[in-house]
Formats: C-alpha cells, sequence, structure tokens
C-alpha cells in the first residue's frame, strides 16, 4: 500500500510542489493545507485514520500524536519538510530535497539491541560535609543513601541514610552496577551521648551501589563522567547544580532499556598475537575506558559504552561494528537521499550530516536566518563521531558533491579528525570537510559560501564491509588512478616492504600476521603478500628478529591488490640423503659455516652432515648411530610359564 504524505506550507510560509515529491519520493500527496494543526485539524484526522499517513511537521508532532490516542488509532509517520526545506533564502527551488528527505521517512528504523538494567535506588554521595550532608538528608526518604564526608565533618545524628569519613580511591562500573573503594574509612559507632564516635581508619573498604553522586569538586574518578550512565557531578559550592543533581537521581530508579551499541568479532581482531603489541585505536580513542585488552583482542563493556562509535570508525579489520544503526543502514539512507533529490530534478546534492545539536541549528537557522541552502540535504544520526572515512566516501560514491560534518560542543573530535584527513586523501580535497560553529547564521553563511564540486558521474552501489565499501568507492572516485594513493601515517591500508638481503625467511611474521596478509609457501621458501588483506597493524615490524620490514600506507587500487606477489623467496636446500627440498639453501649454508667442525654437537663430518638432512632423515641417521642417546640395551627374552616351572624343578 502507498504511504500518503499530508502537506501543509505552514499558513503559506513555504512553497511546496506535490507532484514533484510525490513522484520522486513514491508517496501519494495530499493537497497542500496551511493550517493543518489549527483549522484544518479534520484533514489530519482522517488522514490518521486512514492509516499509513506521514505528516510533514515536526513542530507539533506532540499535537498529532495526541489526536491518534483521541481516535484510538496508531501514530502517524513523521517528517519535517519546512524547517530543513521550506524555510530557507532558497525556498522555491526546495522541491527536490524535500523529495529526498520524503523518501528517507519511508525506510524503517533498525531495531537496536539493548539489556535491561536495574536501578534499586541505592546511592552513594562522596564530598566535603557542608555539601554532602544536606544532600543526603534530601534524597534518603526516597534513595537508600550512603554519605562519605572526606573533610572533618562530624557525622549528623540523622541515621535514614549511612555516614562515612574516608578518602575516595577507585570508582568503577556505571548505573545499576558501581563498586567503590575507599581508603582510611572510618564508619560510626552509633552509641554514647554528644556527637557520634568514628572507627579505626583502614583502607581497602568497598561499597556496591547503582548510582554515585560527586560533590567532590575535584578531578572525576571516572573519563569522561558526562558519558558514564549513573556518575552524576555538580560544583558543592553551586546549589542551584546540586538540587538539579538530586532530581536527575531520584529518576534514577527502575528498570531501564541499556541500547548496545557496538559488537565485536574477536577472531577478527589485530589487537595482538603471541604477546606482540598490533593494534591499538580503539584502545586509544575511546573515551570512556570501555574498551579493555583481553588477550589478543580486546573487550567492551557495554554498560560503560557510551556508544561515540570512534572505535568503529577507527577499527582497520571490522571486528568492531557499530549497531545504532549498523553502516548498511546508514548507507541505504544515504542512497535514497541522493537518487530521491535526483529523481526530482536536482543535480549535485550536498550531505551535512549531524546529531540532535545540530539539528536544534539548523531549525534555528530556518526561522530566524537563511535556512539551509536547497542543495544542502542534512542526514541526522544519534552520534556523529563514528562517521568514518568509509560512510565519507560511500556518500561520493552516491553522487554527492560533497560531504559536511556539522560538530557539536560534545562531540567526539580525535577520530572524525583523523577519519577526515584518510577520506581526503582519497577522494581528494574539496570534497569533504568538518564545520564547527555553534552560531545558526554563521553556519548558513558557511554552507552558502562553500565552493561546489561536481558529483560523481559514474555512481557506483558500495556494499559489504566498511574496508569493501571503502574500497569500492574508492575505485569509483579514481577511475584513472595507475599508481597506489598515498595515505596518511596509520591509515589501515597499505603495503609491507621486506628489506630481502636481511630477511632469512624464518616467517615468523606469517605466523602471527591477524589477518592472514603474509602467506607462506608450503613448497618452497617463499614469502607472499595480499595487499587488500593488510591493516597495516605492524605485528610483523615488531615479531621480525632481522628488522627487515617496514610498512608503507597506501592504497593500492588495482586488482593486483586482492592476489597475492612474492616479497622475498630464495632457493631450497636439497637433503643429502634423499634429495627432499627442506628450509633455505643460504640458511643452511650459513649453519654449517658457523657450526660444522668447531660446534662439539657437530665436530666430525658424519654429524655436521645431520645440518644438511631433511626431518625424517636426520631422525634416521640419529638412531642409526653407535652413540645414539635414545639407544637401549638389547630386549630381554619374553618369560613363559615354561621358564617358571623350570626354575621350581631346578629348587
Amino acid at each position: 500500500m502507498v504511504k500518503s504524505l499530508i502537506l501543509c506550507d505552514c499558513m503559506g510560509s513555504q512553497a511546496i510542489d506535490a507532484d514533484r515529491i510525490g513522484g520522486a519520493a513514491g508517496l501519494a500527496c495530499s493537497r497542500v493545507h496551511s493550517a493543518l494543526c489549527t483549522t484544518q485539524i479534520e484533514s489530519a484526522a482522517q488522514a490518521i485514520g486512514a492509516g499509513d499517513a506521514i505528516i510533514a511537521c515536526q513542530q507539533e508532532r506532540a499535537r498529532f500524536e495526541e489526536l491518534a490516542a483521541e481516535l484510538d488509532l496508531p501514530v502517524p509517520g513523521f517528517v519535517d519538510l519546512r524547517d530543513r526545506a521550506g524555510w530557507s533564502d532558497q525556498g522555491a527551488a526546495a522541491a527536490a530535497k524535500m523529495a529526498a528527505l520524503a523518501a528517507e521517512a519511508l525506510i524503517p528504523a533498525v531495531p537496536v539491541r539493548s539489556l535491561d538494567v536495574v536501578s534499586e535506588g541505592v546511592c552513594f554521595v562522596f564530598g566535603p560535609g557542608a555539601a554532602v550532608l544536606p544532600l543526603a538528608a534530601l534524597l534518603a526518604d526516597t534513595l537508600a543513601v550512603t554519605a562519605l564526608v572526606t573533610d572533618d565533618e562530624d557525622a549528623p545524628p540523622d541515621r535514614r541514610f549511612d555516614t562515612v569519613r574516608g578518602r575516595m580511591k577507585r570508582v568503577t562500573g556505571a548505573l545499576g552496577g558501581f563498586e567503590v573503594v575507599i581508603d582510611a574509612l572510618q564508619q560510626v559507632e552509633p552509641g554514647g551521648r554528644g556527637a557520634f564516635a568514628m572507627t579505626a581508619p583502614r583502607d581497602g573498604g568497598t561499597s556496591r551501589c547503582d548510582m554515585v553522586i560527586d560533590l567532590s569538586g575535584g578531578v572525576p574518578m571516572v573519563p569522561s563522567p558526562r558519558k558514564r550512565e549513573g556518575y552524576l557531578r555538580a560544583d558543592p559550592r553551586d546549589p542551584l547544580a546540586v538540587q538539579r543533581i538530586a532530581i536527575e537521581a531520584m529518576q534514577l530508579v527502575g528498570t531501564f532499556e541499556k541500547p548496545l551499541y557496538v559488537g565485536i568479532e574477536e577472531s577478527l581482531c589485530a589487537h595482538s598475537r603471541a604477546g606482540q603489541a598490533g593494534c591499538s585505536k580503539c584502545l586509544d580513542i575511546c573515551p570512556t575506558g570501555a574498551i579493555t585488552p583481553a588477550g589478543d583482542n580486546v573487550t567492551i563493556d557495554p554498560m560503560i559504552c557510551a556508544g561515540c562509535g570512534s572505535c568503529a570508525a577507527l577499527c582497520p579489520s571490522g571486528a568492531i561494528t557499530y549497531d545504532d544503526p549498523p553502516v548498511a543502514h546508514l548507507v541505504q539512507r544515504m542512497q535514497v537521499l541522493a537518487e530521491a533529490f535526483r529523481a526530482a530534478g536536482g543535480a549535485a546534492p550536498r550531505l551535512l550530516v549531524h546529531d540532535a545539536h545540530g539539528a536544534e541549528m539548523i531549525r534555528l537557522a530556518a526561522r530566524f536566518g537563511r535556512g539551509l541552502p536547497a542543495d544542502v540535504i542534512p542526514l541526522e544520526l544519534e552520534v556523529i563521531s563514528g562517521f568514518g572515512h568509509a560512510e565519507m566516501l560511500a556518500a561520493l560514491a552516491h553522487g554527492f558533491a560533497a560531504v559536511t560534518v556539522l560538530l557539536a560542543p560534545t562531540t567526539e573530535r580525535d577520530a572524525l579528525h583523523r577519519e577526515l584527513a584518510l577520506a581526503g586523501a582519497i577522494a581528494g580535497p574539496g570534497r569533504l570537510a568538518l564545520l564547527d560553529e555553534a552560531d545558526p547564521d554563521r553556519m548558513s553563511d558557511a554552507l552558502y559560501d562553500a565552493e561546489t564540486m561536481p558529483p560523481l558521474q559514474d555512481r557506483v552501489l558500495p556494499m559489504g564491509s566498511r574496508r569493501q565499501i571503502a574500497r569500492l568507492s574508492a575505485r569509483a572516485l579514481n577511475p584513472q588512478a595507475e599508481a597506489p594513493l598515498p595515505l596518511p601515517e596509520g591509515a589501515p591500508y597499505g603495503a609491507v616492504l621486506v628489506d630481502t638481503d636481511a630477511c632469512t625467511l624464518c616467517l615468523s611474521c606469517v605466523s602471527l600476521c591477524p589477518s592472514g596478509a603474509l602467506i607462506d609457501n608450503p613448497d618452497m621458501p617463499q614469502l607472499r603478500f595480499q595487499e587488500d588483506a593488510c591493516l597495516q597493524c605492524g605485528i610483523c615490524a615488531t615479531i621480525c628478529p632481522e628488522t627487515a620490514i617496514t610498512l608503507r600506507p597506501q592504497f593500492d587500487l588495482s586488482d593486483a591488490a586482492l592476489g597475492q606477489r612474492v616479497l622475498n623467496e630464495e632457493e631450497p636446500f636439497a637433503c643429502v640423503e634423499c634429495g627432499a627440498l627442506f628450509g633455505v639453501r643460504s640458511t643452511v649454508e650459513r649453519i654449517m659455516e658457523k657450526l660444522a667442525g668447531s660446534h662439539p654437537m657437530f665436530a666430525s663430518s658424519d654429524q655436521a652432515r645431520m645440518i644438511q638432512m631433511c626431518d625424517d632423515c636426520r631422525v634416521k641417521s640419529q638412531f642409526a648411530r653407535g652413540d645414539n642417546p635414545f639407544q637401549g640395551g638389547e630386549r630381554p627374552r619374553v618369560r613363559t610359564s615354561e621358564d617358571y616351572f623350570s626354575e621350581r624343578k631346578d629348587h
């Protein structure tokens, strides 16, 4: 059934071309209303009653949801065409963008995996007594409170909450599962007159709680405290901030759904092999400390993960994947936006990637300023720090002329800067940018003033993993490339260079390569390499005993990168007994030169000859020698019953 798009020009403040929008987006458009949320609300009621309706208004979404509830009908869909397209200096030319936004609204949302987090209201608050004790008294009737006083303030006679004195040492965990460690812990002895006495101090006291309130005014006990759910922090000198913390803490009781933002395939992780350090990009970039080493791979604590997506953007192997939404869903959204824009007559769309902060900037720019240019299509994500080079290149491959990421004050930027540099080296200059602007008017001016390059004409549909998406997009953007593209240091694509004069073909690098990019040849001494599989993790260079390996970041777009090539090879040595090929001739000759006639184990010519034998012949030769250390005496004859009877007769 074709869905219906219910249109409204908001009291004639925007121009809407229903035919172009409906034709390009595949929707049945209603007539254009002017006051759908007020005098024409009966039309909205009829559309909701007919089902499969999408209302082109986000501002009055609550009003239409109430209407659906009053009619006991399912809530309709919504899409914002006014703020993102119609209210603009170029609003008359925005039909193509409206069609793109309407088409995107048809894409069903992807369900996100989650787990239940239970908070029973056990609260731990610490800081100076003047701030902690009044807050503990305020929360005591609602929460189970333990107050840690970090100064010499006396414990109050109020026994509705526990008061302890000490020094915070460590905080681990997240909402519903915190553990705190306290040194110099003193607890109240509740008997006697006057101020409560305290027990003798002891180190290493622990407490488990559902939430932690930090009123210390010092360095936070966890990294990125704003992203740690259940860790509430306020300046103890700001009474209003403390009151807000109290209100927030009272609301953190119950069962909550914690999204599982990322997934990990441990077998693909290139963190380390055999104790040799490899890739640590996710460990270095994680702002919350949710990622920790776990042997050859890393592990992610879903309770601490705040879902910024930086780890997935930087992961060279694809071991870490971002699932909110998956990369395939994001690529589909970009494809629909680009195709619908062109179907409605647009030529060179530009993509503006933003989060909720950016959405508010766009609304303010539309209502009070110039709005967005008609060729700039906004794409809202929950977080933008995980929008990596693969997604940037995919947008260009879909036919966007440029991609701009609008930063927010809280955006994690390290990964974005790295990924932008990598994507720019592949796509070329002038197509990708980060826009760090907090003023809506200046944001609009920057987009209007930006120079626009022509989009890709021979577009492709990139699919698969991030690495596959990046390769397909890069080939489309560089169809004439003959040489590999140079990339910034630390890029996840590149070549392995081997100093053949130093390499002894010990193949240690092959045994530890986590991606299988380095391969041996069982039939002859040979080191092979498949560049497409190389992650540039550096384990091969670390393990090489001759320091013969170096890495070169580059992107070889030719088919040669998908096959194997020989990095080093030598002539095999033929066994002097059976003629079977084994080992490397130069290595065997070097060993003969150093050991034959000089080492006690190879002093004689017969002993030295074993160096030139294959494994099987060496074993046979060793057992055939008279001084074989494994050779035993003659096996005794098996005794029979007759032997025992004969011995009895003799006695």
